[in-house]
């Protein structure tokens, strides 16, 4: 029996092992098989569905890759983004591997993909302005059904999706959203081939980002998920059904629906996470504040809501409906050892951003109140609607120890001491054009207060403000806020403001301030990471007066007078590749001016002595759209124009946003000089000296102007190639990347073969100069357009004028030599001109050449027709011979200035078409064209 059984057992473990040994023979076997064939389809099925380029270092085939899938892997892969982003990186991975259907590839033959897996990789999502995404890479198959090539994308036909230590990011400029994940694995498993399946999910990120409008949101939490998901292939459709997610600490369900679109979005998301400990919604905070966690007792139960649905498409700027709500109870926060802890907090908040239009936005903060120990308590109630035209109603109300409070929850960051009472109460509509302020009563005071960041060791100290507002009224007229007084100590120097403002239609001001500051000192008791401030200010300044008075000329009603000096004031930012410099600067007030009596400054290689005034400077301040007036004079050592671009390495103009959104569409250009549009103000410059792209000029003298937006030249006078040149000119920015410029240019005798080495506009403008040697003077107007290198747009120019030709040699200019030629005349090769003028005018590209004669070794050459930026030749020449040029040869010049086609005793002629230019896009259309005739 014995034996029996050994001998069933060793037959068994014969055949167990003749199975494993065939079964680990075709997993080696297989992939030697079908090497070639497998990376060959995947490559054409690549080339076929792919518009993104795709490039991969190796494949290989293997079963034990991810295992027991027969998978074809591409090491270090990188994929690039569809248009307009075909020079980013979409996908980048160490490697990518697609799991191949074993029985359609031995049965068969056909390589059919039905596994995903991606690790180590970079996925880079990036949507413009427009709504235009990078992930728009795949071609649909031209044979695939009309249906399937609806609004709703494409099918997917896979079972298994799975992701490792990828990071992804994900940023949509038409959304104002930014997603950061590092560490994120996924692994999806589903029914992928069908048309409609269910999805499981697990989901880990060990860190992600959320940014929404540059406000973050989400900051580096740990995000765990158990997705059960209803897909939709055909129409991308996205059904919640199970999804549990935990941030953190915090956990939270989501349900609803989500379509992908063509050019947008459909989304109907709920999401939320009732009845938890607040411990755990505050373990959703910045990373900053989990460590104050760990110090802290945190009682207390939270709700959180919020609901996202709609739908979102760029083209027609249709975003979905935000809500979110928040409410806390019974809350409880005790720091350490604090003597007495926040207690009783309640806040019940909700929001909504209709359209995700601030326009439109609802904030209802029904209640915020909370005790510290017996005696201190706090009230905040809100409703608003409305964003520029806003309904509001509020009231605030509490009596607080800030020293207590500050050992209550424990601020790092910064130590506070004083008494502060506030009472107001707000209700009306706020309408800037209308001219109406809700009606308000209260204010604020604080007594013995002191401040003391990390940032710097000493306090700022004896600091006192009461401020109260009123107006029964609710317009601007009848607002009236008074700061009576505010003051404080820092570093010994005692600093006292004083201010009454009322009637804010026509504004009341009685403002007194004095003190001393060491700026660079105070600055780092609220240190800012990327600025950093340094210098000395001192003021004693007494301002009273209204709005009108200076505006309609009521200057003796004014009483300013004061004076405030600044001293080594530097300022460096992350904005500016440069730091600001003000070595001085002394200051003075008298009814309306403002006079600057000295004041140096500089910016990089720049620098600047001025003196004069300026006017309207209260109301500059006072006024959103008010504009300051000036006068004055400014002396330079060297003003460097190109540090002023606006996308270089830092701006900060009064349109941010504009050049913000044109630096990241226009990452190879460096930005036209954008101009304030609240500035009138004039300076008779002299400037030793001025660098413009390339250029230098000498010894500018003359006026300057900044008035709407606009720079403009007056009487100006420069050297340039050791010749004195006059200009009256005109700049306007009319974005960021393009300007407006028109100018009338002055030259006496200039060089013309330094004007063609030298000034790279000459050189474009007129090529034939690279044969001349000589002088000439010029008298000519040109206006036209920059590109976004502060570069003349060639097809943009138009104008006109004079070239005064008073001694020039001509050597190897082809159209001469070919000439010379033809008519077998050698002294018309390298001719010397003398005492001419030529008119020309230009416009699309085309130079208009007016008839001119001019004599040459008895020859009298008479020349008319067009020639253009680009190099194109139509030339009509009469050849009068000696003597007296009674007698003419007809010879027509076509061609190119390098290729010159000459014709004698010929007066056919072809027609050039000009270019056509698009002024408001600054684009080129069309080149200028020879059309036969």
């Amino acid at each position: 029996m014995n034996a029996r059984v050994k001998k069933i057992s060793l037959k068994v473990l014969k055949g167990l092992g003749i199975f494993i040994a065939s079964v680990l023979l075709l997993l080696y076997l297989i992939p030697l098989l079908f090497p070639g064939q497998v990376a060959q389809q995947v490559k054409a099925l690549a080339n076929k569905s792919l518009a993104g380029e795709l490039d991969f270092k190796e494949s290989k085939l293997s079963f034990f890759t991810h295992f027991p899938s027969l998978t074809v892997s591409l090491d270090e892969l990188s994929l690039m983004g569809s248009q307009p982003f075909a020079k980013d990186t979409l996908l980048r991975a160490d490697q990518v591997a697609f799991g191949i259907n074993l029985k359609r590839l031995i049965f068969d033959g056909e390589v059919k993909i039905d596994e995903l897996y991606v690790s180590d990789a970079f996925i880079n999502v990036m949507v413009d302005e427009k709504g235009q995404a990078n992930y728009n890479v795949y071609i649909a198959p031209e044979d695939q059904p009309k249906d399937t090539l609806n609004e709703q994308g494409t099918a997917i036909k896979l079972d298994r999706i799975e992701f490792e230590n990828c990071h992804v990011k994900y940023a949509d400029r038409s959304a104002k959203v930014l997603v950061d994940a590092h560490g994120f694995n996924y692994i999806g498993r589903g029914g992928f081939s069908e048309a409609v399946f269910d999805l499981e999910t697990d989901a880990e990120i060990d860190s992600v980002d959320f940014i929404y409008d540059n406000i973050a949101y989400l900051e580096k939490k740990r995000l765990r998920a158990d997705l059960i998901t209803r897909i939709n292939t055909n129409s991308l459709s996205f059904i919640l059904q199970k999804n549990e997610l935990r941030i953190n600490r915090l956990p939270v369900e989501f349900t609803g629906e989500f379509t992908i679109l063509r050019d947008g979005y459909n989304i109907n998301l709920d999401a939320k996470s009732e009845d938890n400990r607040l411990a755990d919604l505050f373990s959703v905070l910045p990373p900053q504040y989990l460590t104050w966690m760990e110090d802290t007792r945190i009682k207390g139960r939270s709700d959180l809501n919020i609901s996202f649905k709609g739908r979102y498409k760029a083209a027609t700027n249709q975003q979905p409906n935000l809500g979110v709500s928040m409410k806390v109870r019974d809350g409880f926060i005790e720091y350490e050892d604090a003597p007495v802890p926040l207690s009783n907090l309640k806040l019940d908040l909700s929001a909504k951003l209709p359209a995700l239009d601030v326009e439109q936005m609802e904030v209802y903060l029904k209640a915020l109140d909370f005790n510290v120990g017996d005696k201190d308590s706090f009230h905040a109630f809100l409703q608003s609607k409305g964003m520029s035209k806003m309904q509001l109603k509020a009231n605030v109300k509490g009596t607080l120890n800030l020293a207590t409070l500050d050992q209550a929850i424990g601020l790092k960051d910064f130590d506070l001491k004083g008494n502060l009472k506030t009472d107001i109460e707000a209700e009306g509509i706020y309408d800037a054009e209308k001219r109406l302020f809700p009606k308000t009563k209260g204010g604020i005071n604080l007594q013995n207060g002191w401040l003391k960041t990390k940032y710097y060791p000493n306090p700022i100290t004896n600091i006192k403000f009461v401020v109260n507002a009123d107006n029964a009224a609710g317009t601007f007229e009848g607002l009236k806020v008074a700061v009576t007084p505010a003051s404080f100590v820092f570093e010994g120097n005692p600093v006292y403001v004083k201010a009454v403002l009322s009637d804010f239609d026509d504004t009341y001001y009685d403002l007194n301030a004095k003190g001393e500051l060491n700026i660079g000192r105070i600055y780092k008791v609220f240190a800012q990471k990327g600025l950093d401030v340094e210098g000395y200010a001192k003021a004693d300044v007494s301002l009273k007066g209204r709005e009108s008075y200076a505006t309609t000329g009521q200057y003796e009603k004014l009483n300013n007078k004061g004076n405030i000096i600044l001293k080594n004031i530097k300022a460096t930012s992350e904005l500016f590749p440069k730091a600001f410099l003000i070595r001085e600067g002394y200051f003075s007030f008298f009814q309306e001016k403002m006079f600057f009596d000295k004041f140096t400054a500089g910016y990089g290689k720049s620098d600047f002595a001025i003196n004069g005034h300026l006017l309207n400077t209260i109301n500059y301040f006072l006024e959103s759209n008010g504009t300051l007036h000036g006068t004055f004079n400014m002396k330079s050592k060297l003003i460097n124009v190109d540090e002023f671009m606006a996308l270089e390495e830092g701006e900060n103009t009064d349109r941010k946003a504009d050049v913000e959104t044109a630096k990241a569409q226009n990452p190879k250009q460096s930005g036209v000089v954008v101009l304030p549009t609240n500035l009138d103000v004039s300076l008779i410059a002299n400037a030793d000296k001025v660098e413009y792209t390339g250029l230098t000029l000498n010894k500018l003298i003359g006026k300057v102007g900044i008035s709407k937006g606009k720079f403009l030249l007056e009487n100006t006078t420069f050297n340039i190639i050791d010749c004195q040149v006059g200009i009256d000119a005109a700049y306007d920015d009319e974005s960021p990347t393009s300007a407006r410029f028109n100018a009338h240019l002055r030259a006496k005798d200039f060089d013309v073969k330094r004007a063609y080495n030298e000034i790279p506009l000459f050189r474009e403008m007129v090529t034939a100069a690279e044969k001349a040697e000589g002088i000439i003077s010029l008298d000519y107007k040109i206006a036209g357009d920059l590109d976004g290198n502060m570069s003349p747009i060639m097809e943009s120019l138009e104008g006109g004028g004079t070239i005064f030709v008073r001694d020039v040699k001509v050597a190897g200019l082809k159209l001469f030599g070919g000439v010379s030629e033809k008519t077998g005349q050698d002294k018309l090769n390298n001719p010397n001109i003398k005492g001419i003028e030529v008119k020309t005018t230009i416009d699309n590209n085309l130079i208009q050449i007016d008839d001119f004669t001019f004599s040459v070794a008895g020859f009298r050459p008479k020349i008319q027709g067009t020639t253009s930026f680009g190099g194109i030749l139509n030339i009509r020449m009469r050849l009068g011979l000696p003597p007296g040029g009674l007698i003419g040869i007809p010879i027509m010049i076509k061609g190119t200035h390098e290729a010159p086609e000459i014709k004698v005793f010929s007066k056919t002629y072809d027609k050039v078409e000009p270019a056509q230019y698009n002024e408001k896009t600054n684009t080129v259309i069309k080149k200028e064209q020879r059309v036969p005739k």
